[in-house]
């Protein structure tokens, strides 16, 4: 293989394998904050939070799934394989939203709201670094957007919850 093979080679594994991986991914880690913290805070009840979290975690990864294998043929964009492309951002999408979420399988709502704080904060560096490394985004700028990003929709969730209790 020569270097300009293996250059495409790996543009188009990034293109149409890291790229939408990593789309789920933030999707799944972001859009699932706001309903799981906001369910620890209106209910106090790890079990509640957990499904919660798993109805969100699975709608969210069929949702992104769908929207990624039905954007487009990959023909124009050279993205490949639609169906593949939302099989990877689908399941992306639910993993990001799961890890989170797991910790909720624990019954003590402290313990189980300090691993889930853990585990966000660990899956949005991780994201930042796939980021850095396959994007070539810049490390500090990525880590500040991921960070921020998903630190107001954290913060989003925990207010409502608040929110909901106090009626």
């Amino acid at each position: 293989m020569n270097k300009h093979t293996a250059k495409e080679s790996a543009a188009r594994y990034v293109l149409q394998k890291v790229q939408p991986a990593l789309l789920g991914l933030m999707d799944g880690s972001v859009s699932t904050l706001a309903p799981l913290f906001a369910a620890v805070g209106l209910t106090n009840q790890t079990h509640k939070a957990f499904f919660v979290g798993l109805a969100a975690a699975i709608g969210a990864g069929i949702s992104m799934g769908l929207a990624e294998a039905l954007s487009d043929d990959g023909a124009v964009t050279r993205r490949g394989n639609p169906v593949y492309r939302g099989m990877i951002t689908g399941f992306a999408t639910a993993i990001g939203g799961m890890l989170h979420t797991l910790p909720f399988l624990i019954k003590d709502l402290n313990r189980a709201l300090h691993l889930a704080y853990l585990v966000v904060i660990i899956e949005l560096v991780c994201i930042a670094m796939i980021r850095y490394k396959f994007m070539k985004s810049p490390l500090w700028s990525t880590i500040l957007q991921v960070i921020v990003g998903g630190g107001i929709v954290f913060l989003l969730g925990i207010w409502l919850g608040k929110l909901g209790v106090s009626d």
